[in-house]
């Protein structure tokens, strides 16, 4: 089966694994949003539980959830992400893998420089504001002597 390419997650992480207020936590998310991740069938694998039916996240879980987080993050809808998930659990599926994640791309991009255009009339109107504002300050010195 082919490697998944996969975030790093920054923290120890024993070998039992963590619950989920703790893996939710190093996520940066909340418990709600961890479980309904896990309810909407977007992990590799339903997370392990304890003995006492607990769930318990490690490395390869958190790695997991980090690359659904910045699919979520960068624009990817659910439905994407869940046939990600699907296509992942399943060898031999690269080349769709790829042609999800390349339009993906692709929309990223595009959000990016209608992003970068949205910036450039900001700083436009900043640099207008400015200038009546600078302006104003003038007349205001003239007659303040």
């Amino acid at each position: 089966m082919t490697e998944i390419l996969l975030p790093d997650v920054d923290a120890e992480i024993p070998p039992e694994g963590v619950p989920i207020g703790r893996a939710a936590e190093i996520l940066g998310i909340g418990v709600r949003t961890l479980r309904y991740y896990e309810d909407e069938g977007l992990l590799l694998d339903p997370a392990p539980r304890d003995s006492g039916h607990r769930r318990r996240y490690h490395r390869s879980d958190l790695a997991w959830i980090a690359g659904l987080l910045m699919l979520r993050q960068t624009g990817m809808p659910i439905a994407r992400i869940r046939v990600m998930a699907e296509l992942s659990r399943r060898a031999g599926t690269e080349a769709e893998r790829l042609e999800l994640l390349e339009r993906h791309r692709d929309h990223v991009i595009e959000e990016m420089e209608r992003t970068r255009r949205h910036l450039l009339a900001i700083e436009r109107k900043i640099a207008a504001y400015r200038e009546v504002v600078a302006h104003r300050g003038d007349h205001e010195d003239d007659g303040a002597g």
